[in-house]
C-alpha cells in the first residue's frame, strides 16, 4: 500500500493490486495542496468522509473527469446523483461493503454534516470515517471527528490511523494521542493542521504525547508513506 499526504486531510491510495483511490478530495482551493486535481486523470474509487468543502470541494468533478467510484454517506450519493453522477455508492455508520479492493467500513464520527453545494439543505448528513481492510494493511481514515468512545472498538483492527489534530473544528492533539489510547495503531499520521491559523499545531509535540505507544509519521503534502 502506497499511501501519499496532500494536505489537510487528502489523500491518495495505490493499493497493493494497483486499485487508484482518493480520500477527502481538496486540491484546487488547498493551500497546502501539492498538486491540483487535473494531476489525477485516471482514478477507481473516490470517498469522502463528509460533504463540508475542504473534504468534498473536487469530488464531483474529480469523479466526472476520471470514471471513478464515489463513496459516501447514503444522502451525499443521492445528492451526487442529482449532480450527474451515475457511479455514486452510499453507505451509513456501522455498515461495510466489499469492493474489488477490500472490505470499507463506514465509521462513526462527530462533526457536521452540511454538503456544500446542496442550496436546498435536503441532503444535511452525518459525518464518518472509514475503515479499510486491504490485503495488506488495516487504514482508518477518522475524517473530522471529536474524540468519541466508539474509538475504542476499533482496537486491534487498525495498522495505520489518520487522525486529526488541529482542534477548533476537531479533536486537537491531546484528545487525539488519547485516540491513540483506544486505536492502538501501529502507525499515526496526524491530518487536519496548519492549514490555517485556527488549527496550527506542532506535529512534534503530538509525537511526544504520543511516545512510544504508536509511530508517528507527520507526512509533508507529497511524501508518501508505504506500509508494510
Amino acid at each position: 500500500m502506497k499511501l501519499t499526504y496532500h494536505g489537510h486531510s487528502t489523500f491518495s491510495l495505490v493499493t497493493s493490486d494497483g486499485a487508484r483511490i482518493v480520500i477527502d478530495p481538496w486540491f484546487d482551493e488547498n493551500p497546502r495542496a501539492d498538486v491540483k486535481s487535473t494531476s489525477f486523470s485516471k482514478l477507481d474509487f473516490i470517498f469522502c468522509t463528509h460533504g463540508h468543502g475542504d473534504h468534498f470541494a473536487d469530488a464531483l468533478s474529480l469523479t466526472k473527469r476520471t470514471g471513478a467510484t464515489l463513496v459516501s454517506s447514503h444522502e451525499i450519493a443521492q445528492f451526487a446523483a442529482l449532480k450527474g453522477i451515475q457511479t455514486a455508492h452510499g453507505m451509513s455508520i456501522g455498515g461495510g461493503f466489499a469492493f474489488p479492493f477490500g472490505r470499507v467500513k463506514m465509521t462513526p464520527a462527530l462533526h457536521g454534516g452540511m454538503v456544500d453545494g446542496d442550496e436546498s439543505g435536503r441532503f444535511t448528513t452525518i459525518a464518518a470515517g472509514f475503515l479499510f481492510s486491504l490485503p495488506d494493511c488495516r487504514l482508518y481514515h477518522a475524517g473530522d471527528t471529536a474524540l468519541i468512545t466508539d474509538m475504542q472498538l476499533l482496537e486491534g483492527q487498525v495498522d495505520v490511523a489518520l487522525l486529526p489534530i488541529g482542534d477548533n473544528y476537531t479533536m486537537g492533539p491531546e484528545d487525539a494521542a488519547r485516540a491513540v489510547d483506544f486505536i492502538r495503531p501501529k502507525v499515526v499520521v496526524p491530518i487536519h493542521y496548519n492549514t490555517f491559523d485556527m488549527i496550527q499545531q506542532d506535529p512534534e509535540a503530538f509525537r511526544e504525547m504520543v511516545g512510544s505507544r504508536a509511530r508517528v509519521e507527520a507526512l509533508e503534502p507529497g511524501e508518501t508513506l508505504a506500509y508494510p
